[in-house]
Parts: structure tokens; sequence; C-alpha cells
């Protein structure tokens, strides 16, 4: 123990009282160390001891200590009970298995549904075919714009463009591309027309929306019913529709297994390099077969030229449209579809590619 009121250490040996100023040694007291000067003894006075405190963060910020207020190193009052070590032989969580993302049961029995429509439109009666395409062109415009009016404000007048989308297949499949430009024209006519009976407020930007949407549905959808003019049109129908399919689904395949290197991060962050090479080969593949055994006049080397151009323009295609759904805001046009979204979701690959899939048929094979 500290006998002296400034907290001066004891000394071994020594059992008696310090000496006061002016007094030798106390009488009869032993010493075991060095003579100490009285004086000295009245100049030194130890510092006390204070708890060494952590060092402060490098920021300069305040200690974040125990909020019970004790000092470091002191006891604490909380009762905490400490956490027990994580044993070696404790397994490692189980990794993760890619998801597909949507429900694929859904997906595929909706797919096969649409197909035997089309299939069965296709080779029982032409018209019916054309009358396929004029709803999904109707639906398509509706979708795209319902989202627009919804997330941009954006009022694209519906009634002339469904009208108009629709007659503009029916001219096409009847008197060609040159029927398929003049319904093109007179649909955006209307457009601007129609419009003029709203308030004059936002009127440019809903007319450069519609006449975006007729060309973006009605006329490139026009080209499926202009490859069906041909003497094989359901052959060449039937090509189109299976190389879009194929280069999808090479894509998702090949992406899902082996996708590794992102090909858009910003447009599309699901889709990657491996899966485009998955697409092209998948494409060229199956169009060498079609273009050799389907199409009338067609050779293997063509098919191999149209599956990669397929390839190319779907995927250029569902990237096109996964732009306008971003700048929207939104992850699918619709939810018509279960398992794909909506009408617009589906149509993405195939409305830039059916003027590809025309011009090359016209090319290789000519109009029949």
């Amino acid at each position: 123990m500290n006998d002296s009121p400034w907290g001066a250490p004891s000394h071994a040996g020594y059992a008696g009282p310090w000496p006061t100023a002016g007094q030798g040694p106390v009488q009869g007291a032993a010493t075991a160390g060095p003579a100490y000067d009285a004086h000295e003894a009245q100049q030194i006075r130890p510092m006390p001891i204070v708890p060494e405190m952590p060092d402060l963060p490098a920021d300069g910020g305040k200690w974040d200590g125990p909020s019970d207020g004790a000092l470091p190193g002191a006891p604490s009052s909380r009762d905490e009970t400490p956490q027990e070590p994580m044993s070696a032989a404790t397994p490692p969580p189980a990794p993760q298995k890619k998801s597909a993302g949507r429900d694929l049961g859904a997906a595929i029995g909706v797919g096969v549904g649409l197909g035997a429509v089309i299939v069965a439109s296709l080779f029982i009666v032409k018209a019916v075919f054309i009358g396929v395409i004029a709803v999904a062109v109707v639906v398509g415009l509706w979708e795209l714009t319902t989202r627009l009016a919804e997330r941009k404000d954006t009022h694209a007048p519906l009634v002339p463009l469904a009208a108009g989308g629709a007659g503009m297949v029916v001219a096409g499949y009847v008197w060609g591309p040159e029927g398929a430009w003049v319904a093109m024209a007179l649909t955006a006519l209307a457009v601007l027309v129609w419009r003029m009976t709203a308030p004059p407020e936002g009127y440019l930007k809903d007319v450069t929306a519609g006449v975006f949407a007729t060309f973006y549905v009605p006329f490139l959808a026009t080209f499926v019913a202009l490859m069906l003019t041909a003497d094989d049109g359901a052959q060449r129908v039937i090509t189109f529709l299976i190389l879009t399919v194929v280069a999808d689904t090479g894509a998702y395949a090949v992406g899902w297994r082996f996708g590794k290197h992102k090909l858009a991060p910003r447009i599309s962050p699901g889709k990657t390099r491996e899966g485009l090479f998955g697409a092209v080969g998948a494409a060229m593949f199956a169009g060498a077969l079609c273009m050799q055994f389907l199409v009338d006049g067609g050779a293997w080397w063509q098919g191999l030229l149209l599956g990669l151009s397929v390839a190319v323009s779907a995927t250029l295609g569902d990237l096109g449209e996964s732009m306008i759904k971003r700048d929207l805001g939104i992850k699918d046009m619709g939810t018509l579809l279960p398992g794909h979204g909506g009408i617009m979701d589906r149509l993405d690959s195939l409305l830039p590619t059916a003027p590809v899939v025309w011009a090359l048929m016209v090319l290789f094979v000519g109009s029949g």
C-alpha cells in the first residue's frame, strides 16, 4: 500500500514515518535503501496513475467507448456473453443455383400454344395468319402507348395507330411494298390530325411518339405479310420464326451456362458475349437446314448467311426494346403472356428481323 498522502511508494524494510524538514532519521528506524534528503522528500511528488486511453481514430473523431461509461480496461457493467467461435468443421454455404428469372413452365406452355396457332393459320388459310399479325400489332401498340402514358406522360393517339397499323399489314399483303408505304404515310398523317383535337400542350412529343410507334410496330410487322405473298410464303415465314426462336434459345442456353463477359451491361445486364456466340451458332445451323429443305430454290450456304444475319438482328432488336424499357423504368411491357410478359416482349426480336429475312429471301431466291 501507499502510506504517503501523495501516493509515494513505501520502501521495503522501512516501517517508520517519513522524516520531516529539519529532522534526521527517526531514532531506531532501520533503513534498507540509500538515505534521502528531507528537502528532496518534500519536492518529489509522483504523478497519479491515469488509465491508458485507446488511440483516437485517424480522422480525429471521438472514441466510441462502451455505452455504460466504463473506462477502457475496466470491467463493464453490461452483461455480455462472448460469442462462440465458428467451428472449423462448419460447412460453407451451398452455392446458389442460377435462376431462369421467369416461370419456365408457363413460358413453354404459352410458347407452344402460340406456335400451334401460327402453324395452323399459316397452312390452312393465309388470310387467318394476316389476322393474327394484325391482332398482335394492335395489342403491341396498346401496350406501348399505355406504358408511354404511364411513365412519360406522353399520349400517342391509339385509335389512328391501331386502325392504321392493322390496315398497313393488310395493305402490304394485298398491294405489296408500295401499299405498305402508302398505308404508313396515311397512318402518320392520321396521328397528326387526331392529336389536334386535344390541347396544344405536349403536341410535339405526342405526335413524335405516335410516328415512332407507327414505324416500330406495324411497319416492321408488315414485312412478315410480304413474305407470305410468295408461292412458298408459309415456308418462308416458318423459316423466319424458327431462326428467330432458335437464336433467342441458343443465346439463353449458352449465356446461362457459360456466360461470363457482359455484352451490353448498361442496356441489358443479363446478355453476354458467350450468349451471342450461342445465338450465332444455333441460328446458322438452323438456317442451313431450313434453306436447304424448306425454301424453294434455297441452298445451305445461304442459310448460314441468313442465320448469322438473324442472330445479329434479333440481338439488336432485343437490346433496342431493353433500351426503351430502361428509359421507361419497367421490366416488361405487359402481363398478357404468363412467363413472357407482354406481346411486345415477344415481338422485340421478331420485328427488326422481319425486314432482314424478307430482303435476304428476295436476294437469294426471288420474291416468289
